[in-house]
């Protein structure tokens, strides 16, 4: 039979100090969650954190608990940065032509910066419009099928 030692045992002073805490999920802010449809499939494109950047991707109804189809399209993945810079070109395309008013929504804001961008969000979250994104052709479109695009990403 062993017996146990009630001593204390003194542990060596820490020669490294303690890391801070990482910040987690809570400290991610993603801008354009659930405004973003895929188009390939009309889903909602998820949000997801990438090499430290907000981005979207698809999966397209594929889950890790289930085995993909062959014939089920590669996922879609899209950074928020390479969709920031474009809202305001599609706010352009969405006020429709000078005199006209556009596609059925109320003057939207002018996007010139950051705080114009996130109130052109707020906006487009109020009145309903969804932005779907076509990763085939990397182009981004407010509305229905028949609505203009804007290219996205690093080739335009």
């Amino acid at each position: 039979m062993r017996r146990w030692s009630a001593r204390l045992i003194s542990s060596p002073p820490r020669t490294r100090p303690r890391r801070a805490a990482r910040a987690g999920p809570a400290a991610r802010r993603y801008l354009l969650a659930g405004l973003l449809a895929c188009g390939r499939c009309g889903r909602r494109l998820e949000s997801a954190w990438s090499n430290g950047r907000p981005a979207y991707r698809c999966r397209h109804g594929h889950t890790s608990a289930t085995r993909p189809e062959p014939r089920r399209p590669g996922n879609t993945y899209v950074r928020e940065d390479e969709i920031l810079p474009h809202l305001a070109a599609l706010a352009i395309l969405l006020a429709g032509p000078a005199g006209e008013p556009g596609r059925g929504n109320r003057g939207l804001a002018q996007v010139t910066g950051p705080a114009d961008a996130a109130a052109l969000i707020d906006q487009l979250r109020a009145d309903g419009i969804v932005l779907t994104y076509d990763p085939d052709g990397r182009t981004l479109r407010a509305g229905d099928q028949d609505a203009p695009s804007v290219t996205i990403g690093k080739d335009c």
